[in-house]
């Protein structure tokens, strides 16, 4: 990295080649096959089947999810009721993911350098559920940087790895290369006949003539992406359920929180102030009581992932 905080993509990093390095500045996305073994990955999946099967109790923070067909289903409990959890950084087995050597390592090699700190600022395992015909499965075309008050977005970066085999039939992720390279894109619900699930934003217009890649991947496989990066996912055309587990990374040493009053993320940050409240509420405190800043939403969510925590 150089003095002034840009990365230098021509040099190799300390994993990556600087062919690597200089795919993911010009696309935007990276991926590293058989980043993550299998036996990491099955740990993480017992775990998922524990909290669901509420073997294990889930951290007070994190949000357990169901998608909008399902929460309507026979589905009621385990496994097949939850297609997301959110924010499982108290989770101490499903967090060794967040600082899994072989994942951090490329992360630090594209938004850092080996003595960044970094901070798990998102994190999230998913369970795309068999679409019931509404294509409710689906995720809008977005960009991730929609829903965080924290820049510069060139120091963020997700790590996406399918738990299972990911493709075109089960929704795997669809990218539009190159599109990282422009601006925050206005967001909102999209129109969908059969409904969209909680703060599923897209894209207002979005062009579906745009260059897609659709990412294809085996157990194991990692995405590595840049926040303003166009991407989406399909719906799951299968019978099964498709697990993948991600976390967003802020290099901690540049990052910092911003205002997004006045901007397209404003009403979004409101819709999970909202929510917030709403989650307070059921430990009894009283939501007219709290004022709260969307960045202290992000405070309470980030944890480091090494180093110290200093700014975010």
């Amino acid at each position: 990295m150089l003095a002034e905080g840009v990365i230098d993509y021509t040099r190799e990093g300390s994993i990556l080649s600087a062919e690597q390095r200089q795919f993911y500045e010009k696309n935007g996305y990276l991926i590293i096959r058989n980043c993550v073994p299998k036996y990491e990955l099955e740990r993480f999946r017992k775990r998922f089947q524990d909290i669901c099967e509420k073997r294990v109790k889930a951290p007070d923070n994190m949000t357990v999810m169901k998608d909008i067909s399902i929460a309507k289903s026979e589905f009621k409990d385990g496994e097949k009721a939850i297609t997301k959890i959110q924010d499982f950084a108290d989770d101490k087995v499903l967090f060794e993911y967040c600082k899994y050597p072989g994942v951090v390592d490329v992360v630090k090699d594209l938004i850092g350098s080996p003595k960044s700190n970094l901070m798990a600022m998102h994190t999230m395992l998913i369970n795309k559920p068999p679409d019931n015909g509404k294509l409710t499965s689906r995720h809008p075309m977005h960009q991730d940087l929609q829903y965080f008050p924290f820049r510069p977005a060139d120091f963020i970066c997700c790590a996406w790895t399918a738990m299972e085999k990911v493709n075109r039939a089960n929704g795997c992720l669809v990218v539009v290369p190159e599109s990282h390279k422009g601006a925050l894109l206005p967001h909102e619900y999209p129109k969908w006949e059969g409904g969209v699930n909680k703060v599923y934003h897209g894209i207002q217009n979005y062009d579906t003539n745009s260059p897609r890649v659709h990412v294809e991947m085996e157990a194991g496989d990692t995405v590595f992406f840049h926040p303003i990066l166009i991407h989406g996912s399909g719906a799951n055309r299968t019978e099964g359920f498709r697990k993948a587990i991600s976390c967003h990374y802020a290099n901690d040493d540049i990052c910092r929180y911003v205002n997004i009053e006045g901007t397209t993320q404003e009403h979004l940050a409101q819709e999970i102030i909202d929510m917030a409240k709403k989650r307070m509420a059921r430990y009894g405190a009283n939501p007219e009581d709290v004022q709260l800043d969307y960045s202290d939403i992000w405070r309470v969510r980030a944890r480091e992932v090494n180093g110290v925590r200093a700014n975010l």
